[in-house]
């Protein structure tokens, strides 16, 4: 593995090499890279120097290298090398990587490089571009095998060593009758230890598990997970059999959308990385915070509101930022629970009330619990033991309204058909800061004799 103080050796070298003009031994050290570390070093590269690159290097080392770079370098890649070599890159590409990758390429380019390719296989990539994008549809490939439920084993085999090296996956050998219905699968390792005269048939197995082109990304992943599998069939409402997912294809999409639900969580919609320019990040970061900037003029005028009780107990003040913090920080665990959970499996009302409930009682159990703790702190610190009263049962039960809230809020942006991650850690601690003040004060208020 190389190292970072490696990476930026190699970086200035291929800088150097591009100001002497020594093309042919850029290539000689790239041929002996993979394409990560080529996509890092075209990453490193000043921009200046990358399309000096990119002219220099072959087809097929800029069809590996594309595919280990984010989206956004991967379009910088296709128009510094211009469109004639552009879409002889794209027509080394997989189907399904040429489906993301388009949905981000100008319309124009897509049809430009439709109509040069293979009229079957232009029909089944615009079919793919049809389907939304977190369905079957849109993630799966056409680079499987199948054969016929009457083949010998003979023929079977001589069929998956002939697709060998145009499949993603020999694992399992898919099973089709005369209609292309997908009738069973059967793993290659038992192709291979069957009698040669034997028919497929007769050894496949026909309770066979398989996706439609409109089953979602998560129930994709739950499958994938479950059984162990390494790909999916993916049929159509014929039941005919047209494509599969791959566990290793699935793997970029589930670091996507986690990617997309951290930018969320931390209210932040569009992605930032470690090369969004400084600007860019603001100008991203900026309306969320703005809302919840007028939305914590809320709690400033709570406080002022109940200044008097402040005035005549000082030591409220001190417990303010826990209470309001400790509220945040729970809301913002309960949130995580349930956008993870929401990614893993779909919620019925069953299950919503069910998650409520049991949050409910962590809730209490939490608040029980911290409650005690820093209402014998408030005691042993101030000699006042309503003092301890007002701060242990203020965090009980601002720790139950935090939990419930990091519960309840994305349950509901699920329920309105919204992605519930936009329920932002920051909107959730700014909503409990709120609940917390308002509970806090107006305890100390009723107590405020006690406490004087």
């Amino acid at each position: 593995m190389k190292t970072k103080k490696h990476e930026k050796e190699e970086t200035l070298l291929i800088i150097e090499k591009l100001k002497d003009e020594k093309f042919d031994e850029i290539n000689d050290i790239f041929e002996n890279s993979t394409p990560y570390d080529m996509a890092v070093v075209f990453q490193n590269l000043p921009e200046r120097h990358r399309a000096a690159m990119l002219h220099h290097l072959d087809i097929s080392a800029l069809a590996s290298m594309i595919q280990k770079l984010n989206t956004r370098h991967q379009l910088e890649l296709l128009s510094k090398i211009g469109p004639e070599k552009a879409n002889r890159v794209l027509a080394l590409l997989n189907v399904d990587f040429l489906t993301r990758l388009f949905r981000h390429y100008p319309k124009a380019d897509v049809e430009i490089f439709l109509s040069e390719m293979e009229e079957k296989e232009a029909a089944y990539l615009r079919k793919m571009l049809e389907y939304p994008e977190d369905v079957a549809g849109s993630l799966m490939s056409n680079r499987y095998v199948s054969i016929h439920a009457t083949y010998t084993v003979k023929q079977a085999v001589e069929k998956v060593k002939t697709m060998a090296m145009y499949a993603e996956s020999v694992n399992h050998v898919y099973v089709a009758d005369d209609n292309g219905r997908l009738v069973g699968s059967i793993p290659y390792r038992d192709l291979i230890i069957s009698e040669p005269d034997e028919k497929v048939k007769n050894i496949m197995v026909d309770q066979i598990i398989c996706v439609s082109v409109m089953t979602k990304r998560n129930e994709i992943i739950r499958l994938l997970q479950r059984y162990d599998f390494t790909a999916l069939p993916v049929v159509n409402e014929d039941e005919v059999l047209v494509g599969i997912i791959t566990f290793d294809d699935m793997i970029s999409t589930i670091i996507d959308e986690a990617s997309g639900n951290i930018s969320k969580i931390s209210a932040t919609s569009k992605k930032i990385d470690f090369d969004t320019r400084p600007f860019t990040a603001a100008y991203r970061r900026l309306p969320w915070l703005i809302i919840l900037l007028f939305i914590g003029l809320v709690s400033g005028s709570i406080i002022s509101k109940f200044e008097n009780t402040l005035e005549q107990v000082v030591a409220l003040a001190f417990f303010m930022p826990l209470i309001a913090g400790m509220t945040g920080n729970t809301g913002t665990q309960s949130l995580a629970v349930v956008v993870r959970g929401l990614a893993e499996r779909d919620i019925n009302l069953k299950a919503a009330l069910k998650l409520i409930f049991r949050e409910l009682r962590v809730g209490l159990w939490i608040g029980v619990t911290c409650g005690i703790l820093i209402s014998l702190i408030a005691f042993i610190w101030q000699g006042n033991m309503y003092l301890g009263i007002v701060i242990g049962g203020s965090l009980f039960l601002t720790l139950i309204l935090g939990t419930l809230a990091g519960t309840v809020i994305p349950l509901i942006l699920y329920k309105l058909k919204m992605d519930p991650a936009v329920a932002s850690g920051p909107l959730i601690t700014t909503i409990n800061d709120i609940f917390s003040l308002m509970t806090y004060f107006s305890i100390a208020s009723h107590f405020l004799s006690k406490l004087t």
